[in-house]
């Protein structure tokens, strides 16, 4: 499948106040996500590496000790089993990125 439309994919939610939608390759795992202001995704890791590229809004982002605040066009690189951690400052719209696959994304329910 070489072309997706995400408007097209069942909108999901990952976590509590992230919701969007998710593609899947055979060796990584594509997201459009929309976080709502004040979410917190409390600190955790996995072995997926990722990179976050924010589109809109202001995102704090924790990778292991450094923090920075993301503005529209930067770009996060988590690299695998490595602590991290965001706090939504307003709205965000983020692509993330993930390989290998996050298989437990692939049967999240559809809402709306």
């Amino acid at each position: 499948m070489p072309f997706i439309d995400f408007y097209k994919l069942d909108k999901v939610q990952a976590y509590e106040g992230i919701t969007g939608h998710i593609a899947h390759s055979d060796k990584l795992t594509f997201a459009r996500f929309r976080i709502e202001k004040d979410t917190v995704l409390p600190e955790h890791a996995h072995p997926h590496e990722q990179w976050t590229h924010l589109l809109e809004g202001r995102l704090e982002f924790t990778i292991g000790n450094e923090t920075q605040v993301l503005t529209p066009g930067t770009v996060a690189h988590v690299p695998s089993d490595i602590s991290h951690k965001v706090k939504a400052l307003t709205e965000c719209h983020i692509l993330d990125c993930f390989n290998p696959v996050r298989e437990e994304f692939m049967n999240l329910e559809a809402i709306d």
